[in-house]
Order: C-alpha cells, then sequence, then structure tokens
C-alpha cells in the first residue's frame, strides 16, 4: 500500500467514526447535540493532526529549507488577530480621542510614547534569539501594526512608528555588534527614542537619488545633507540617516543626535502634525565606521539590496497607513451620512452620496489588496519592489482622494474642526510626499 492510501485510510477510518456517532439516535435522545458536536469537532482536528503526522513520516526525506509558497492567503494567525485587537483598542480608546489635541500642539502627548511602549511593541519585534519575544519577524504583522494605529490617528501612528521602525532595521540587517549594543538597549527599555530620515525638502524626492552624502574617512564617515519631515525630530536620540556612499550607493548610518553639525529645526506641515515633524540638519558630521548599519562587511555583501529592501518596506508601510486612515474615513461617514436628514431623508438616500461612499469602500478594498499581497511576497521571501511601487503609486492616488470625498461628504461641517474628517483629510494627502520615508 502506498503512502497516500495509507494517510486516507487513517484520515477515512476517523472520520466515518465520527459520523456514525454524530447519526447515532442516542444523541437527540439524551440531549447531547451539543456536547457530540464538540466531541466531533475535536475529534476531526485530532484526525487531520493524526493524519499529518502520518503524512510527514512517511513522505521522503527532503532539504530541512522551507518551501516558498506561492499562494496569496490573507488569515492571520492567532498571534497577529491577538495583535490587532489590542492595537485596535488602543486606537480607539488612546489614540483617537488625543488626536485633536496633538494636532493642534505639533507633538504627541507627553505620556504617549510611554503608554504605547507599555503594549511591548519593541520586544514583539524582536526574535528571541536576539533577546526578544517574537517567534519570527514578520512584514505581514509590521504591516498591520501600522494599519491600525493609523486607524486612530495617522499622525500619532508615525511617531509610535518611529522607533520601533529603528529597531527593526537593527533586527534586519544591523551586524553583530549593532544588535550586541543598540539593539538590547531598546528591549531592555534603555532607550526609547530613534527615528529615521530619509526624504528631503527638494522637488521630485526619489529615494534611490540622495543628495545627503557619505564621505570616507580613515575614521570613519562624513555626512553632509538635510533631511525632511523626520518624526520625533527634536525628541529622538538616534536616527537612521539615508545618505549616498561614493562608488557604493545609498546606505543607512547611525546617527546620534547630540553629534557634532547636527541640527534640527521644527518643520509645520499641513498634516502630520502630532509626530512632531522636524527637519535634520546634517553639516559635516563624523561617525564612526560602526555607524554604517550592516558594518563595512555589508560594502560587499549586499548592502544595496538592504536599503533596496527598507524601501520597499517603507512603501508598504505608508500604504497600510493610508488603508488605516482611510478606513476610519469610511467608518465614520457611513453613520454620518444615515443620520443627517435633509429634505425630509436622510441623504445616504441620495444616489450621488451613496455612489460616492461605495467608491471609498472600493478604493479602499484595492489598496488593502496590493498592501497585503507586497507584504506576503516579503514574507514569502519573493521580490516585492513592483508590488511595493503599485500599492505606494494606488495609495498615495487613492488616499488623497478619499480624504477630499470624505470633506465633500460631510459637506461645510467638513471643512471645520467639529469633526475629525478634516485631520484625516490632511493626513492622507502626505502618503504622496512621504515615498520611502523610513518605516519597516
Amino acid at each position: 500500500m502506498d503512502n497516500e492510501k495509507i494517510i486516507n485510510e487513517v484520515m477515512g477510518g476517523g472520520l466515518r467514526a465520527l459520523s456514525r456517532l454524530a447519526e447515532s439516535p442516542l444523541v437527540e435522545r439524551f440531549g447531547l447535540e451539543e456536547r457530540t458536536q464538540q466531541l466531533v469537532y475535536e475529534g476531526a482536528k485530532r484526525v487531520a493532526e493524526t493524519a499529518a503526522k502520518a503524512a510527514k513520516r512517511l513522505s521522503p526525506k527532503r532539504s530541512d529549507r522551507p518551501s516558498k509558497s506561492l499562494k496569496f492567503d490573507l488569515s492571520l494567525s492567532e498571534e497577529q488577530q491577538l495583535m490587532r485587537d489590542t492595537l485596535r483598542r488602543f486606537a480607539d480608546d488612546v489614540m483617537q480621542p488625543a488626536a485633536r489635541d496633538a494636532d493642534d500642539h505639533r507633538a504627541p502627548p507627553d505620556d504617549f510614547m510611554a503608554t504605547f511602549g507599555e503594549l511591548g511593541a519593541i520586544p514583539m519585534t524582536v526574535p528571541e534569539e536576539l533577546g526578544g519575544a517574537a517567534e519570527q519577524v514578520s512584514a505581514v504583522s509590521h504591516m498591520l501594526i501600522a494599519e491600525d494605529l493609523a486607524r486612530g490617528d495617522m499622525g500619532l501612528a508615525y511617531a509610535a512608528l518611529a522607533p520601533l521602525s529603528f529597531v527593526n532595521a537593527l533586527v534586519l540587517w544591523g551586524d553583530d555588534e549593532q544588535q550586541a549594543s543598540l539593539l538590547r538597549r531598546f528591549v531592555e527599555g534603555e532607550e526609547t527614542s530613534a527615528s529615521g530620515a530619509m526624504v528631503e525638502p527638494h522637488p521630485l524626492f526619489d529615494p534611490s537619488s540622495l543628495r545627503t552624502t557619505a564621505k570616507k574617512r580613515s575614521s570613519g564617515y562624513v555626512l553632509h545633507g538635510e533631511k525632511s519631515m523626520v518624526a520625533l525630530a527634536d525628541s529622538a536620540k538616534w536616527f537612521l540617516v539615508a545618505a549616498e556612499l561614493p562608488k557604493a550607493g545609498p546606505r543607512l548610518f547611525i546617527v546620534e543626535r547630540d553629534a557634532s553639525g547636527v541640527a534640527v529645526v521644527d518643520e509645520p506641515a499641513m498634516g502630520m502634525r502630532s509626530a512632531a515633524l522636524g527637519r535634520v540638519k546634517l553639516d559635516g558630521v563624523r561617525v564612526p565606521v560602526s555607524a554604517l548599519l550592516g558594518g563595512e562587511a555589508s560594502l560587499k555583501s549586499g548592502g544595496r539590496a538592504a536599503y533596496e529592501d527598507a524601501v520597499n518596506r517603507a512603501r508598504i508601510a505608508w500604504g497600510a497607513m493610508a488603508v488605516g486612515a482611510s478606513q476610519a474615513v469610511l467608518d465614520y461617514v457611513i453613520p454620518y451620512c444615515n443620520d443627517r436628514v435633509a429634505f425630509g431623508e436622510p441623504i445616504s438616500h441620495r444616489q450621488a452620496v451613496a455612489f460616492m461612499i461605495a467608491d471609498i469602500g472600493i478604493e479602499l478594498e484595492s489598496m488593502r489588496m496590493l498592501v497585503y499581497r507586497a507584504a506576503g511576497r516579503v514574507d514569502a521571501g519573493l521580490d516585492c519592489q513592483r508590488e511595493a511601487y503599485l500599492a505606494r503609486t494606488l495609495c498615495s492616488e487613492k488616499a488623497m482622494e478619499t480624504g477630499t470625498n470624505g470633506v465633500q461628504l460631510l459637506g461645510g461641517a467638513g471643512f471645520i474642526k467639529d469633526h475629525p474628517i478634516e485631520i484625516w483629510y490632511r493626513h492622507l494627502r502626505a502618503v504622496g510626499v512621504m515615498d520611502g520615508n523610513l518605516l519597516v
């Protein structure tokens, strides 16, 4: 008998026994329907597990390296679903009530970063072998974090994700020395504030063509340039700076806030104001050799590929934030239009209004599918440059459209601060100018 027949016999015999139990007349006579259903459910699980073990035992030995699946699966693990539930409560109970005041003061509330840190997001980002609590590092999990936080407030989400992204960059591309020193301090809570600096203040910024430069010197590197729209710029102790290294291409450098030549100025913006945006100026900043993310060895072993991976992940993260904020718009305009009465009936009965809401829902799902697919390809170990760029392009366009339509649906009320829609409108327009800004 071949392996397939053996496995079929294992499953078939078990399922036939369960079927006979479910059909027994004694079940109904003694009122055991609910208990029997539970037994059948548990029994079916055990049968499937036994068959899986048999298949693994009988299958020919193969390489220990897991095979890559091309299946596009949107189902979440129990750990991811628990994380989503926690973050959504945090977004609803903490972020949304704080959004207006944070936007007015152009900074997160004093206790916001500490409260977010209590959720344990940083340890859950770091794998167990590096001192964290994560069983594995997942791009899909990071994408879900960005989406759920942005649903609360996109500006505060940017602030919360800044140190998280710095830590994730150390996990993904840092060398042993960087992980042993900096990473440990973030996991243990000794360090809590860091940010990424990618975008430069000139028109048509391209992450692959940086004006910020890093020149090699005997003692390390010297950085010159200017970075814009940096979250937590004034309070961050560490920056992850993207700079062009001659003959090597774009690279990432770890720069301390107190280093000589680093200057930070306030940068009030139309949106994302609650992230405490600032401009970081680098005037002859000297950093040691160890400041190059991945170390000197990365210059010979694919450091540019790591930079391109960072840009792709950042585009996915900004797409996820666009999805989260757009979901907040949709969730707000539906009940508003159902409750708002004009000429004796809810305005949602008007075809133009209903169609506009439907368009928001349709475009939101298209954005979500592209973002999820790009993140899924990262976890599968597949190239995602095309998918990340498509997600970024669609989300930057449709996010602005969603914000505009949200204001339109509220009419004059959408233009005033009595409703959060005007904040979401300003946030969503930021997606188009944040290309590649480090969120990984």
